[in-house]
């Protein structure tokens, strides 16, 4: 009975140890990275860039109520939108979260500076992302316009 428990044992410390190796948590690097990877493509106005991040199944919503569905369309959306506002956007991922070992929700402020008209936007951005065979990808982006200032994290 003894040999079986240590056994036992030996098999749940093993476990633990492989899961704790391949925690979620080890790939938001990559996470903050795709987010910025983004940002910087909607500022070189870079629509190929801008696919390559993409799941084909993506869609945004964004703070105007405009819902975009599929790759292509958020791809044109944010193209237009960028040659139609001007400025520059940032977003600073201030939390990032694991739904699923594949599935990751990063959530920052979004920033839109010297938009035409010479106003700045302060928004909030939640992008879920999605591991694919060829790395992080975004499946999805919700845009909002807070009422009241995000909490800090």
């Amino acid at each position: 009975m003894r040999t079986w428990f240590a056994v036992l044992c030996c098999f749940i410390s093993a476990g633990l140890c492989s899961a704790q190796g391949s925690a979620p948590g080890n790939d938001e690097a990559p996470i903050r990275e795709i987010v910025s990877k983004y940002v910087d493509a909607r500022e070189r106005n870079d629509p190929k860039a801008v696919e390559a991040l993409f799941t084909g199944d993506a869609d945004q919503l964004v703070s105007s109520g405009e819902w975009r569905k599929g790759r292509d369309a958020v791809v044109r959306g944010a193209m237009a939108s960028s040659r139609s506002t001007g400025g520059r956007r940032t977003i600073a991922v201030e939390q990032v979260r694991f739904l699923a070992p594949d599935v990751a929700m990063a959530d920052g402020r979004y920033e839109l500076t010297g938009l035409s008209g010479g106003t700045n936007r302060s928004m909030w951005a939640t992008l879920i992302m999605k591991k694919t065979s060829n790395g992080w990808r975004i499946a999805a982006i919700r845009n909002m316009l807070p009422a009241a200032p995000p909490p800090s994290r």
